[in-house]
Order: structure tokens, then C-alpha cells, then sequence
């Protein structure tokens, strides 16, 4: 099976589907979203309902700190986080409000653990930013595989059966094995808003047959999201941002 990983949609129609058009010419048999559909960008219905649809053919989705800030659950934010959050909220229809209640903070799927965040406490929402923090986070669960988003930045570790743990960003397009005897955790990157200096969004996929994690990065019309985040009066940073990928 070929799993569509995505996360940190963040309101951005036109990255989403960008990236399920990319996944869907790739021959993905599945998608998974690790969280944050809304804030930030100007389409956040269009995107939980898309999200919603997908889960109902199928799809798996968790929950993220900004889907929890929609719930009026979390403000541990920015201030342009909490505007857009506050611009957000009536933007969603019921339905979309019970969607992202409604979701799960982790998912057991085989030998994967999915989630937002920090795996070893979901509902912390803590950052995986280096060695330290994702061996906390893949100490937290028993699964071989976690894939999660939060950081907005494409990263891997792997934790070999010496308990030494390894860093490296992977290159788009370039499969990496998640063989065991190793355990892995794959941040996946974000398809709404990059921060990695990288504006392209960002998902990746994974063969379930072979192990391989293959990061995917797809170009799309910034300058449309960019112009909707301005109309809709959101703060101007969260449209600039989208050009420079930070």
C-alpha cells in the first residue's frame, strides 16, 4: 500500500491540492492527515470539509494544536496564530466544527503510530526538534514507525538497537528505508505553510511493501493563497511568509 502522508495544511487550498493531485498521480492508495487543517491561511472550510470526505473513503486523521485552538481548547499561540484562529472560527459550519472534535490525537495503524506532535504526550503538543525530544517522543509508544508534523520542517531519525539515535533531512524524490531492526520517526513537513526556506509544500509517501519514506515536495500558486490570507485581513506575515518558505 502507498500512504499519502500530510500535515500542517493550514487553510491553504491551494497547496492541498496540489499535493493530492501530486499523491494521485503517484498511484497513493491512501491518505493520512498528522493535523493542523485550519489557521493561517484563508480557506479553512474548504479544507476540513476535503479532509472529511477523504476520511470518509477511508482516509485516517488526527487532531493538531490549531484544529484544538478552532475548539476554543488551546491558546499557547503567537499572536498572528490567535488572530487567525479568531478570523477561523466562524468560518467553520457545524459540521466542520464537529469534524475536527471528533478526531483522535493518535492513530495505531500496524506497525505506525500517528500524531501531531510529541508521541509520549499528545495532548502536550510538544515540538520534536532534535535528538533529544524525538527519542522522548519515540520512548512514548511502542510502535516501530511515528510519523507526525507540528515542526513544519522535513526531518528523520532512527533509533538503532545500540540506542544511538540519528539525524538527517531527507532529499526530495529520494526513498529512505525504514528497515528494521531500527525504529523511526518521520516529520513530515508542511503542505500549507513550509518553514525549512523551502516554499514548494511539502508531504511524503510511504510504501507499506517496501518500507521506503520518500519526502515530495510540490510548487503551487503562492501567490493566489497569498492574496486570499490579504483579503480575508489576516496578518500581512502570514501571507509573506508563503514566499519565502519560513
Amino acid at each position: 500500500m502507498l500512504i499519502a502522508l500530510m500535515t500542517d495544511l493550514h487553510s491553504n487550498r491551494e497547496a492541498f491540492s496540489a499535493c493530492l493531485a501530486h499523491a494521485r498521480a503517484r498511484g497513493a492508495d491512501r491518505f493520512v492527515f498528522l493535523g493542523d487543517y485550519v489557521g493561517y491561511g484563508a480557506d479553512p472550510l474548504w479544507v476540513v470539509q476535503t479532509v472529511a470526505a477523504l476520511v470518509a473513503e477511508g482516509a485516517v486523521a488526527v487532531r493538531g494544536n490549531h484544529d484544538e485552538a478552532a475548539l476554543g481548547r488551546n491558546d499557547r499561540m503567537n499572536e498572528a496564530a490567535q488572530a487567525a484562529i479568531r478570523w477561523t472560527i466562524p468560518q467553520l459550519d457545524t459540521a466542520a466544527l464537529a469534524f475536527l472534535g471528533g478526531l483522535p490525537l493518535t492513530v495505531a495503524d500496524d506497525d505506525r503510530l500517528y500524531v501531531h506532535a510529541d508521541a509520549s504526550a499528545p495532548e502536550r503538543w510538544r515540538y520534536v526538534t532534535d535528538a533529544l525530544t524525538a527519542r522522548t517522543s519515540l520512548e512514548g509508544t511502542a510502535a516501530r514507525l511515528v510519523f507526525s508534523g507540528h515542526v513544519h520542517e522535513p526531518c528523520v531519525y532512527s533509533l538503532s538497537s545500540l540506542d544511538k539515535i540519528t539525524r538527517f533531512i531527507p532529499s526530495a524524490g529520494v526513498p529512505v528505508p525504514l528497515l528494521p531492526p531500527r525504529r523511526w520517526l518521520g516529520l513530515i513537513g508542511s503542505v500549507g505553510q513550509p518553514r525549512d526556506g523551502n516554499p514548494a509544500a511539502a508531504y511524503a509517501l510511504y510504501d507499506t511493501r517496501t518500507a521506503m519514506l520518500t519526502a515530495q515536495r510540490v510548487p503551487y500558486d503562492i501567490a493566489t493563497a497569498a492574496e486570499k490570507i490579504r483579503a480575508a485581513g489576516l496578518p500581512a506575515l502570514l501571507a509573506d511568509r508563503l514566499f519565502r518558505g519560513h
